[in-house]
């Protein structure tokens, strides 16, 4: 299996490494979680492991997210006696459930994984929910410099300017950078140091920001980038 886990994010603090250097880094419960499914070429076009993670009280939960991780008794069932049926996990139903994509060589349903997975990696990806903070200018958005504070400059200073063309093509041309939603959004930081892997607290130390705010979800899986 590709190394992957689901956590959750604590926030931030500082760490001294072996010179006495400050290392800033973002405290991540990961795991445990538990194998929910297994994709499979032949089944579902493509391979790719599925996670669970945060136990959800069972009066919370659907009758479709129940039978997610367990084996529950209806007339459909019953009707349909003699079909394979799919393993489940016999766990807990869980908040945050995702797919971490690539082979599932040694894993079977219902296994529990752990942050160890991690103890012989030296750099991750997580993936997150960024903070989301309306909408907002183009300067806040996408760091516009704003127009001039001198004379023939009146009470637009931080306005966007000039959109277009006149008569050619007499059109905003897509992608343009205007105001709008800021944030909320799928956000992947690429390549972070894992400091510290404590397995007896399901912690996992990477050294800089990780997207979204404390207590937010995210994804953590090992790097493919080099250098």
């Amino acid at each position: 299996m590709e190394a992957g886990l689901l956590g959750r994010k604590v926030g931030m603090t500082q760490l001294f490494d072996e010179s006495g250097e400050v290392v800033p880094v973002t405290v991540i419960e990961a795991g445990p979680c538990h194998v929910l499914q297994i994709r499979t070429v032949e089944r579902d076009g493509y391979e790719a492991v599925q996670l669970g993670f945060d136990d959800k009280a069972r009066r919370l939960a659907s009758r479709s997210e129940r039978g997610h991780v367990a084996q529950l008794e209806s007339k459909r069932a019953k009707l349909r006696a003699g079909a394979p049926l799919v393993p489940k996990a016999g766990c807990e139903p869980k908040r945050f459930i995702r797919e971490i994509r690539g082979s599932a060589d040694g894993v079977e349903v219902g296994q529990e994984i752990r942050v160890d997975i991690f103890s012989d990696c030296a750099a991750v990806d997580v993936i997150g929910t960024s903070k989301g903070r309306g909408t907002a200018g183009a300067m806040k958005r996408h760091n516009f410099r704003g127009q001039r504070a001198s004379h023939g400059v009146k009470k637009v200073h931080r306005h966007v300017g000039s959109i277009g063309q006149s008569a050619y093509p007499s059109r905003v041309l897509k992608g343009h950078r205007m105001a709008g939603r800021y944030g909320n959004a799928r956000t992947t930081m690429r390549n972070l140091k894992v400091v510290k892997v404590d397995a007896e607290n399901n912690l996992l130390l990477v050294r800089g920001a990780v997207p979204g705010p404390n207590g937010g979800y995210v994804v953590i899986r090992k790097t493919n980038k080099v250098g």
